[in-house]
C-alpha cells in the first residue's frame, strides 16, 4: 500500500491540506495516511502523531523564545517520518517548520518524494531561499501564477495550482435567523488565528467596534474564528459586555455570514481573497510587537501587505499597519467608506479583476493533488 504523510504547521495549513486529501481519496482510495494535521484531516480519519497547537508560533521573538521547543517538534516529526516511511511527504505552507523537516527527510532518505503545497513568499523576503529548495523538494505548488519565475529560474519542478480561497464555493444553505439578528446590517471580522495574534488585535477591535456600534446604531459585528481560538474570543468579549457582538467557527454557516455583510474588518492574510471572491468592501489590520516589526521592515523587499495591493502595486484595500492599527484609524477608515459606496464598489471591481487573474482552471485542490498522484504511479 502506498503512503503519504501530510505536514502542516497551523490551521489554515491543515485545512488546505484536507481538501486536497479528499481530492486524491476520490480518486485513490488505497493509501495510508499519518499527519502533523488538526481538525480538518481529523475529520478524514487521518491521525495526527501531535496536536497541531504544540508548534503554531508567530513572530521572530516569539520563535527565537520557543527555538528549543520547535527543534524537538522538528526532531520528533523527522523521527516519526522516517518511521512511516512514506513514498511522499506532502507538506503545506508554514516553511519555518515544514521546510526544515523536509530538508532533513530528503538528507536521511531521498527515495522519499517531497512535494510542497504555497511557496514560501520569496517575493517578499529572502529570495535567496530558492536556490536552496533545489536540494530537497521534488515539486512546488504554487498558488499564484507570478511566482513560477522565481522557481524556474533554479530548474526547479513547480506547478500553478492558482489560489483555493478565490474558487466559487457550493455550500449547504443552513438556516441562521436564530444565530444573527436580521433586522441588523453585518461586520464580518477576522483576528487571525494564532493567539498571540488575538492577543494583539482583540483589544483593538473591541473599542472600534465600541466607536463604530455609537455612531451606527444597526450594525451587528460577528468574529469568524476557528474552532480551537473560539472559547478564547468568547471569553475575552464577554468582559466588555456588548450585545452586538458574536462569534462564529462552523464552516457551514461562515460562508453564508461573510456573503450577508456589508463590510469586512480582517487581519492582514491570505483570508483577504476570500472576502473578496464575495465582493465583500474591506479593510485591511495588522500589528505586531515592536522588535518583530522593525526586523520586518529591515528584510520585506514590498510596500503593501495585503496580495491584493501588492499584485496591483497600489492600495486597493486600505492597510492600517502598526501605529495606525488603533481603534480611532480603525473607525476613521470603516465609517470612510461606510459612507461612500462609490468607493466601496470600485474596491470591489478592482479586487474582482485580480481574483480572475489567480484561478485555476479546475481548482486549487483538484490541480495540486494530480500533481500528487502523478509521483504515485
Amino acid at each position: 500500500m502506498k503512503k503519504i504523510f501530510i505536514l502542516t504547521g497551523e490551521t489554515s495549513g491543515d485545512k488546505l491540506a484536507s481538501k486536497v486529501i479528499s481530492k486524491i481519496k476520490e480518486k485513490f482510495n488505497e493509501i495510508e495516511y499519518l499527519s502533523v494535521g488538526g481538525n480538518y484531516l481529523n475529520s478524514l480519519g487521518i491521525r495526527s502523531i501531535f496536536n497541531l497547537k504544540e508548534i503554531t508560533y508567530i513572530g521572530f521573538t516569539s520563535v527565537i523564545l520557543n527555538l528549543l521547543k520547535i527543534k524537538k517538534k522538528i526532531d520528533y516529526t523527522v523521527d516519526e517520518i522516517i518511521r512511516f516511511n512514506p513514498d511522499i511527504l506532502f507538506s503545506v505552507d508554514s516553511p519555518d517548520f515544514t521546510l526544515r523537516v523536509a530538508e532533513r527527510i530528503k538528507k536521511i532518505n531521498p527515495q522519499i518524494k517531497t512535494i510542497h503545497y504555497v511557496a514560501p513568499q520569496v517575493w517578499v523576503w529572502r529570495e535567496g531561499r530558492v536556490k536552496k529548495f533545489k536540494n530537497f523538494l521534488d515539486h512546488i505548488l504554487l498558488l499564484f501564477n507570478f511566482e513560477k519565475k522565481y522557481f524556474d529560474k533554479e530548474n526547479i519542478n513547480n506547478t500553478f495550482v492558482g489560489h483555493p480561497l478565490v474558487e466559487k464555493q457550493n455550500f449547504q444553505k443552513t438556516d441562521i435567523s436564530n444565530l444573527i439578528d436580521t433586522s441588523k446590517k453585518i461586520i464580518s471580522v477576522f483576528p487571525g488565528s494564532r493567539v498571540s495574534e488575538l492577543k494583539l488585535l482583540l483589544p483593538i477591535l473591541i473599542k472600534s467596534i465600541n466607536l463604530l456600534s455609537n455612531k451606527f446604531k444597526s450594525l451587528q459585528f460577528i468574529f469568524h474564528s476557528t474552532l480551537e481560538n473560539k472559547d478564547f474570543i468568547k471569553k475575552f468579549i464577554s468582559k466588555y459586555n456588548i450585545e452586538n457582538i458574536d462569534v462564529i467557527s462552523d464552516d457551514k454557516i461562515k460562508d453564508q455570514i461573510l456573503s450577508k455583510s456589508i463590510f469586512a474588518i480582517s487581519k492582514s492574510g491570505t483570508i483577504s481573497l476570500e472576502i473578496c471572491s464575495h465582493k465583500i468592501p474591506s479593510i485591511i489590520i495588522y500589528k505586531m510587537n515592536f522588535i518583530n516589526f522593525m526586523i520586518v521592515k529591515f528584510l520585506v523587499k514590498i510596500r503593501f501587505a495585503n496580495i491584493i495591493n501588492i499584485i496591483n502595486n497600489k492600495e486597493i484595500i486600505p492597510e492600517l499597519i502598526q501605529n495606525e492599527c488603533n481603534p480611532d484609524e480603525i473607525y476613521k477608515s470603516v465609517t470612510y467608506l461606510l459612507k461612500n459606496p462609490k468607493m466601496m464598489k470600485d474596491q470591489i471591481d478592482q479586487c474582482q479583476k485580480t481574483l480572475d487573474e489567480i484561478k485555476s482552471k479546475t481548482s486549487s485542490a483538484e490541480e495540486a493533488a494530480r500533481v500528487v498522484l502523478s509521483y504515485l504511479t
